[in-house]
């Protein structure tokens, strides 16, 4: 195996049938991305609309209420920048931004009581973080780098919330989409959508939904801090 690269499944010390909002089983094997990706980050840029942001992560919260994460659960584009001119690969960034994103909308859920207004819109973003997983676990595992897997099991490692911040529920949904745009825009094509259709610049897509089969399996029901 090169130098710098560690192969990666599931995290040491996580349960193997899954973890965050959904069970992922293996890295991607492609630089690009699957068709069934690129239908669901298309629907959760749908869902992450910025009225939806608005309105279910700010506007029915206090004022200035933050949650508690790990430091490792905060991506934002310049940290892919930086990994990318670290030759870091497109399917490892894939990678740590399902980590990321998915755990970072269970950090919300875990302070949201079920009759909370915001907990339906998280429980839909949990559903395609699951069918995203199932996705990604029809892929062979392949080897990522020692940086994006040491990372990856720092996000599922107990204990690790002693190097915890406060943050905005809003701001780590804005992360997530502005960084989902960075790794799926070229490939997935993730333009304006402007009813039902994908503007970009050869033209118009059709696209339609994607059924989401079962039920939250990691989301169903509340999360209780340790």
């Amino acid at each position: 195996m090169a130098s710098g690269v560690t192969s990666v499944g599931v995290p040491e010390g996580a349960d193997a049938s899954g973890f965050g909002c959904s069970g992922v089983l293996a890295v991607l094997g492609l630089e690009a991305a699957a068709p069934g990706e690129c239908e669901l980050t298309r629907l959760l840029q749908d869902k992450l609309q910025y009225e939806m942001r608005l309105q279910y992560m700010k506007h029915y919260f206090p004022i200035d209420y933050t949650v508690q994460v790990q430091y490792e659960e905060v991506l934002r584009p310049s940290n892919i920048t930086r990994l990318r001119n670290g030759t870091v690969s497109e399917a490892a960034l894939r990678y740590l931004w399902f980590h990321v994103s998915s755990q970072a909308v269970l950090r919300i859920r875990e302070v949201l009581p079920e009759k909370h207004p915001s907990w339906k819109y998280t429980q839909e973003l949990c559903q395609l973080f699951d069918a995203l997983g199932e996705e990604y676990s029809k892929y062979r595992q392949t080897d990522v780098e020692t940086v994006v897997a040491d990372l990856v099991k720092l996000i599922h490692s107990a204990g690790a919330e002693s190097r915890s911040k406060a943050v905005r529920p809003k701001a780590l949904l804005d992360n997530c989409l502005k960084v989902m745009r960075m790794l799926y825009g070229v490939p997935c094509e993730l333009g304006n959508r402007v009813g039902g259709l994908i503007l970009g610049n050869a033209g118009v897509t059709q696209w339609g939904p994607v059924p989401l089969h079962g039920t939250c399996s990691f989301c169903s029901g509340r999360w209780e801090s340790t």
